[in-house]
């Protein structure tokens, strides 16, 4: 989807493709199939964007079969489909019935991550549409805080470093320009957009930016206002923004309240849980620890990294982190100039959800994708911004 800002620029709104599990090309294909071009319709859209997750099999086939790219290219075009961002985190298992810390392997210390990324900026630059020449990658935040050293972090910003080089060579060579934003997510090295300042500015080139998913954002307690000017102060970029919402206890030491967050815990992904204290920010690594083993202070409100849909707040006693979404939407995108042009809207977790708030069908999926869709699509035109055909 496309809007047009005050200003006379484009902003690109999209849906992240990681909700849906695909290892290999022909899974992707299936993807657009069965569920891209179904919320596309129920949007009555002639054209949707999607973020497309490309796992490490996936991206290979393209970056190395032109005729593959060509043809991805071709059903997406058939589908009234586009891409200008790809999600670039998730390297592969994202679909396991386990993924927790897998997923921030391997991380910008090992060479996969640089080769890996490399592939998806070559495939994205073949999949822009015609009429734009700038797209975005969302990748980790260097890396899972407890493998760390200072050996690794050096590795890690030569990778970034040649990625830039690699980055300012393709656009010589194909004339699109592409730019990666790091994504801080609580328990990474770059758990805050705070934290990601000094490493940005060391590697000091404009097209390796910050990536502000709003769902991490809340449940590290982060003023948006604060954030973003701290990261305009140092001239970090903002290359794309993830439109998502954190799960939210206002009272965490009630009965009720630990019964409504325990039906939240789940096998599969990672729910960081999170507390803002009068000494400052305590954390969990899983909402499990926080729950069960009462290893959060719960004087104040908890917020857990879970991805709940834009549209449907969880019933009380919880609630969801959607108005930290508005106020950092309406400063990335409500001045006089777009802070950033590429939303993603990022809701993962549909599968993980509590068993009776979960979707039964691919229809119901895709209705709620679709009035995830429009609730962004809404917060924009009631910017000032105005929708494209």
């Amino acid at each position: 989807m496309r809007f047009r800002h005050p200003d006379g620029s484009t902003v690109h709104l999209a849906y992240c493709t990681n909700v849906h599990p695909a290892e290999t090309l022909d899974g992707v294909l299936a993807q657009l199939r069965d569920h891209c071009e179904p919320v596309r319709k129920r949007l009555g859209r002639d054209r949707l964007g999607i973020g497309l997750w490309l796992a490490k099999d996936a991206a290979h086939a393209l970056v190395t079969d032109p005729s593959a790219l060509r043809g991805l290219r071709t059903e997406l075009d058939l589908r009234g489909l586009e891409v200008v961002t790809l999600n670039g985190f998730p390297y592969e298992g994202f679909g396991a019935e386990e993924v927790k810390y897998r997923v921030y392997k391997p991380d910008w210390a090992d060479p996969e991550r640089l080769e890996h990324t490399t592939a998806l900026a070559r495939v994205l630059a073949g999949l822009l549409p015609d009429d734009v020449t700038e797209g975005t990658i969302s990748t980790l935040p260097l890396a899972w805080r407890t493998v760390y050293d200072d050996d690794r972090a050096a590795r890690a910003r030569a990778a970034l470093t040649t990625l830039a080089e690699r980055l300012d060579a393709l656009e010589e060579l194909t004339g699109r320009s592409i730019r990666i934003g790091l994504e801080p997510e609580p328990g990474c090295t770059v758990e805050t957009t705070a934290d990601a300042i000094a490493p940005l500015t060391a590697i000091g080139h404009p097209r390796i930016g910050i990536c502000v998913d709003t769902c991490h954002l809340a449940t590290s307690f982060e003023d948006p206002n604060t954030a973003l000017d701290a990261l305009a102060a140092a001239r970090v970029p903002v290359v794309k923004s993830q439109l998502s919402a954190a799960l939210h206890a206002e009272h965490p030491h009630l009965p009720e309240v630990r019964e409504a967050l325990a039906a939240f815990d789940e096998p599969r992904f990672l729910h960081q849980t999170r507390t803002l204290t009068a000494a400052g920010l305590r954390g969990t690594d899983d909402l499990g620890e926080a729950v069960k083993e009462d290893a959060l202070p719960d004087a104040s409100p908890w917020r857990a990294h879970f991805h709940v849909p834009l549209h449907a707040s969880p019933d009380a006693p919880l609630t969801s982190t959607l108005p930290v979404l508005k106020d950092t939407l309406t400063r990335l995108v409500g001045g006089p100039h777009p802070l950033t042009s590429h939303l993603e809207v990022e809701t993962y977790t549909w599968q993980a959800l509590p068993p009776e708030l979960r979707p039964r069908a691919r229809a119901q999926l895709a209705d709620g994708i679709a009035a995830e869709l429009t609730l962004a699509r809404d917060l924009l035109t009631d910017l000032g911004l105005k929708e494209l055909p």
